[in-house]
């Protein structure tokens, strides 16, 4: 929410501010105001804002596209899916046994809960390498 109305905000102030310009560089062409210091000073500081309301606006948009979406979760499945990698290890470990696999994970999941659902299998595939040594 706070980056919307950092662009609103930001997009607002360059249309003003791009607006005076072309009227203050415009009445200096046509010669309706005299080029002095103060004029000079105006169009400058308006070129200043214009160009770093424009950076700035930019950035934030350069920033919020590379920023990583997150994840997709399956809304069918509600159980965390853990990667297919860790499993298939755990499960040839075991020599192929799904249940036991599971079994591991699901007593991982009941003595330290909270955890993220790869950090189970890892720690099952830890426990089963620590115990064959």
């Amino acid at each position: 929410m706070g980056q919307k109305i950092i662009i609103s905000t930001a997009t607002i102030i360059l249309l003003i501010t791009g607006v005076l310009l072309g009227y203050v560089l415009s009445q200096l062409v046509l010669g309706f105001l005299a080029l002095n210091l103060l004029t000079f000073l105006g169009t400058f500081s308006l070129i200043l804002i214009f160009g770093t309301l424009y950076y700035v606006l930019f950035w934030e948009f350069r920033r919020q596209q590379s920023q990583p979406s997150p994840p997709r979760t399956t809304p069918q499945s509600s159980e965390p899916v853990p990667d297919e990698r860790l499993r298939s290890r755990l499960i040839a470990i075991l020599g192929g046994d799904t249940a036991a696999a599971e079994r591991l994970v699901d007593l991982a999941r009941q003595d330290y809960p909270g955890m993220p659902e790869n950090w189970y299998w890892e720690r099952a595939i830890a426990e089963l390498e620590r115990d064959n040594r």
